[in-house]
């Protein structure tokens, strides 16, 4: 079957108005499969709950439930309209919260805190499903966690997800609307599981590339991926076109509205990903493809949270292996490396986490003199820039040259410039690069 693909994120489901709206933007004659995350401010009440659980604040985490509870009863209220729709509302809700209200009873491990996470996804995609059924909308519910699962590293199972799925699919070979969770899964060991922050876009694009759908749709409230930061920056537009390694850089590097995981399965089986506004559904949005749309610098992105290490060889000179010990203590550590630089006696480089940060500090310092530096921003100018064509690395240092850099890296990449600043300039640095680059 021949299935769009539609993500719909928190803000596009956050209330009984925006969920009979989601009717006018999924409601047509085109076969597709829906996928929604939870309704906005949800999962944020879930991680407080299970706060409390694992404090053992078994009456707090009672109050918490209960005001959440509440919350959706007001939401099933508004939303339905005949006594039956509405009752069957109030038999979805009991059953999940006291589900959740379980939890207060016993120990509270992370695989539990999961599982409660998991309810607001369910919750989201039940309630529009029941809402079309009350419309008389036909539409088939796909629970994710009987497809959507990880391998033992963590990864999505694409050939046990693409056997699940279709499966699943052939039950109803009459039904052209389908609905599913994002962001749920499973794990190798069968337990409820996630694909983390913002893993509603990822789940789409791995349903996306497991049913070589013709478009997966990216809905949220923005219109398409801007070449700026529109919250910093006043003047900036939707791109309309972007490669799908310009669009990895872009989200890798900051840019909101796309989680950096979402590209990869759609560019390996070559699906187009549009990105689309909830709140103005004409508009055109951004198209991220395998196109090349020329070449030129087309949009920048920043990245806040950087710790910046300057690690200092103890020898005059870099000697031999001495990167090679520097990167097995990232990789012992699983800390990703986003930027580096190096002389003939030192390597500084820069890190998004720093959940792991004194153990490395402690590998460092056995075999050199380490500086930290925290509160760094990664600003990226992405486009395409090629190798052989002058100016591109002039344009960008040009329109900083007032910013303090703390490092540049230029070459790695084809499609990408980025520049290390202390987060107190980033705003600077984003609207120097804005009038220099874009011309306002």
């Amino acid at each position: 079957m021949n299935l769009l693909i539609q993500k719909f994120g928190g803000t596009s489901v956050g209330s009984p108005q925006r969920i009979k709206a989601l009717v006018n933007l999924t409601v047509n004659s085109t076969p597709k499969l829906v996928v929604l995350s939870a309704m906005s401010g949800t999962t944020n009440a879930l991680v407080e709950i299970c706060e409390t659980l694992y404090t053992k604040e078994h009456i707090k985490a009672g109050t918490l439930i209960k005001q959440l509870e509440d919350k959706y009863h007001t939401v099933i209220t508004e939303l339905f309209s005949t006594p039956a729709a509405l009752d069957k509302g109030k038999q979805l809700l009991h059953q999940h919260f006291d589900y959740i209200r379980g939890f207060t009873l016993d120990m509270f491990t992370a695989n539990e805190e999961k599982a409660i996470l998991a309810q607001g996804e369910l919750l989201s995609t039940a309630l529009y499903h029941f809402y079309l059924e009350e419309q008389g909308i036909a539409s088939v519910l796909l629970p994710a966690l009987q497809f959507m699962r990880l391998d033992a590293n963590d990864e999505p199972d694409m050939a046990y997800i693409e056997e699940q799925l279709k499966q699943l699919l052939t039950n109803y070979p009459a039904h052209t609307f389908f609905i599913t969770q994002g962001y749920i899964c499973r794990n190798a060991f069968g337990e409820i599981d996630n694909l983390k922050r913002g893993g509603s876009d990822y789940t789409a694009s791995i349903i996306g590339a497991a049913l070589r759908s013709p478009e997966i749709q990216i809905w949220t409230d923005i219109d398409g991926m801007h070449n700026n930061d529109p919250r910093i920056v006043n003047k900036t537009h939707p791109i309309q076109q972007l490669s799908f390694d310009e669009a990895a850089e872009l989200a890798y590097f900051g840019a909101k509205i796309l989680h950096p995981t979402c590209i990869l399965p759609a560019q390996k089986r070559n699906i187009p990903v549009r990105l689309k506004n909830t709140m103005q559904p004409d508009a055109e949005g951004t198209l991220i493809d395998n196109q090349l749309s020329g070449e030129g610098i087309k949009a920048i992105a920043a990245k806040d949270g950087i710790v910046a290490i300057n690690i200092k060889s103890e020898r005059m000179l870099l000697a031999y292996g001495f990167l090679r010990a520097v990167f097995e203590i990232f990789e012992r550590h699983k800390t990703p490396i986003d930027m580096i630089t190096t002389s003939e006696v030192a390597v500084s480089l820069t890190i998004d986490s720093s959940a792991h940060l004194n153990d490395i500090l402690a590998e460092l310092k056995e075999i050199a003199t380490v500086q930290v530096e925290t509160d760094q921003t990664i600003i990226s100018i992405v486009g395409q820039l090629p190798k052989d064509k002058p100016g591109y690395g002039y344009k960008v240092l040009d329109a900083l040259q007032h910013i303090p850099l703390r490092m540049v890296s230029y070459g790695g990449s084809s499609s990408n410039i980025s520049v290390l600043v202390n987060s107190v300039h980033k705003k600077e640095a984003l609207m120097a690069l804005n009038k220099g680059l874009f011309g306002y």
